[in-house]
């Protein structure tokens, strides 16, 4: 079984620029107010939420290892 990401954007610095959507569309939707919020807070590891989080230009969304809450982006620098 592959690893497992929670997913979380945080929208006080959201510009809405929608590059998480275009990247992963199956992942991630712009509300109403035009904030990027994950389609779940909960996903399989998926190479397309990753270039999302990558395109962000405010790197709003940050990714970690469900469970050890290990950094997978952006990564321990």
């Amino acid at each position: 079984m592959g690893d497992r990401w929670r997913v979380e954007t945080d929208r006080t610095v959201c510009i809405g620029s929608a590059q998480c959507v275009h990247h992963a569309p199956d992942g991630f939707r712009l509300d109403s107010g035009r904030q990027s919020r994950p389609v779940g807070p909960e996903t399989d590891a998926d190479e397309r939420v990753l270039e999302a989080a990558e395109s962000c230009p405010v790197e709003a969304i940050t990714i970690t290892l469900l469970g050890s809450g290990e950094p997978v982006f952006p990564p321990e620098e």
